[in-house]
């Protein structure tokens, strides 16, 4: 009896252990699928920009999700020194249905369509006050509620137009400079080339008059020779 038992309970405890093998493979497998299918936020491909004080701005923000949606929550936050000040918030029931979007800031406005999966707002009249770095917030109640969240800086300065006349002043003086270059270059040419010609020119000369010097020398010699020969 002793035996029948001990086999019975290693029976028994090798089923359990197989249970909670496969057990683990699917909560593993579904974790995978999670994770490829589930729901991503992204900003942008440079998740920051530099705006001119005054200017309106837009933060970008997009969804996508290979699993659908469902009562998609998102919102907007601006980062003030660690505290998250709420610009705007709303929920997507399902795709391609446009959500009613809060805005709780006088200056945002949602500029996004749950159509192209875009979340995106514009911040007017941006201020100094107004740069600092901004959430974007979605959660999918198809994930169980699983949180997501892109980062978007937003840097205020006064001196673009200061910084691209600079660069227009750099270029243009690169490109003058390559031009006056090119114009020294064809002076020095055109120098040379009339250098050459004139040393041509004399190198012909002396050659002429060399010729012209041994004709008048030989025939003088000619004539000298023939009145120097006494009649016979």
């Amino acid at each position: 009896m002793a035996t029948v038992d001990s086999s019975g309970s290693g029976a028994s405890g090798r089923l359990r252990r197989g249970d909670l093998l496969h057990t683990g493979v699917a909560v593993a497998l579904l974790l995978g699928v999670w994770s490829v299918g589930g729901l991503e936020v992204t900003t942008s491909k440079v998740p920051q920009l530099e705006a001119i004080n005054g200017s309106t701005v837009l933060l970008p923000c997009t969804y996508s999700s290979c699993i659908g949606i469902k009562n998609l929550y998102f919102n907007w936050h601006y980062d003030d020194n660690g505290t998250l000040l709420k610009l705007c918030e709303a929920v997507i029931p399902i795709e391609g249905v446009e959500p009613r979007v809060s805005v709780y800031h006088e200056r945002v406005e949602f500029v996004g369509s749950s159509k192209s999966n875009n979340i995106s707002i514009l911040l007017w009249n941006i201020t100094f006050e107004d740069e600092g770095t901004y959430l974007c917030f979605a959660r999918n109640q198809k994930e169980k509620y699983r949180n997501h969240t892109a980062y978007y800086y937003l840097k205020v300065v006064d001196q673009l137009k200061e910084i691209e006349t600079t660069l227009t002043t750099i270029i243009v003086s690169v490109v003058g400079g390559v031009i006056g270059i090119s114009i020294l270059a064809m002076v020095i040419k055109a120098l040379v080339v009339h250098f050459l010609l004139k040393d041509d020119e004399k190198n012909k000369e002396c050659l002429v008059s060399s010729g012209n010097d041994n004709t008048e020398n030989g025939g003088s010699g000619a004539k000298a020779d023939a009145k120097g020969t006494p009649k016979a």
